[in-house]
């Protein structure tokens, strides 16, 4: 996806340039890129800037904390970026540490399509937060940002982990959700 507002380095504009333009307050960083500092972020936009991470990776959905972040939990994109098989082809894995990527696929009721690119829904997203191993210690924090974003999130992700086939972490998912849902009703 192609977003005329974003200034990738090395595209239009060198690093340097867009790093001086940002000096100036013209622009501010966003993901992988730059973007007019009075631009509103958008989901479609933080998408967007995430681009670059998944050249050359045809399938691939943003999951996990870089998903949390592009529907709307945080100010800035954490650290390491995750992905998921947006297809039922596995993608391979990155060159660079920056990126990890998850297995199994995503179903297609989990997907959100931004043009091109591909994100997993705010339901499963939670979820996922929950349920994967807390190998990643920043996902819970982004877990709770991501329910504050959206007050009936966790009602929903209830609901959707109810469909999901057991798994790996379900009853830690299920209490998380079920307190979050307590506090908000």
């Amino acid at each position: 996806m192609h977003n005329m507002f974003l200034h990738v380095p090395g595209e239009r504009l060198s690093g340097a340039e867009l790093s001086a333009a940002r000096l100036d307050g013209d622009v501010v960083e966003l993901g992988e890129a730059y973007a007019p500092a009075d631009l509103v972020e958008t989901a479609a936009l933080r998408i967007a800037s995430l681009a670059p991470l998944v050249r050359g990776m045809p399938g691939a959905a943003f999951a996990g904390m870089s998903a949390a972040w592009i529907h709307g939990a945080g100010d800035a994109p954490p650290a390491v970026h995750e992905l998921q098989s947006a297809t039922q082809r596995r993608l391979r894995g990155s060159s660079t540490w920056r990126v990890l990527v998850h297995d199994p696929a995503l179903e297609p009721e989990d997907v959100q399509r931004f043009g091109t690119l591909a994100v997993a829904t705010a339901e499963r997203t939670l979820i996922d937060l929950l349920r994967w191993p807390s190998t990643v210690a920043d996902r819970r924090p982004w877990a709770l940002a991501l329910a504050r974003a959206d007050p009936g999130l966790a009602a929903r992700a209830a609901i959707r982990l109810s469909q999901i086939a057991r798994g790996p972490g379900r009853h830690r998912a299920e209490r998380f959700l079920a307190e979050l849902i307590e506090r908000q009703g």
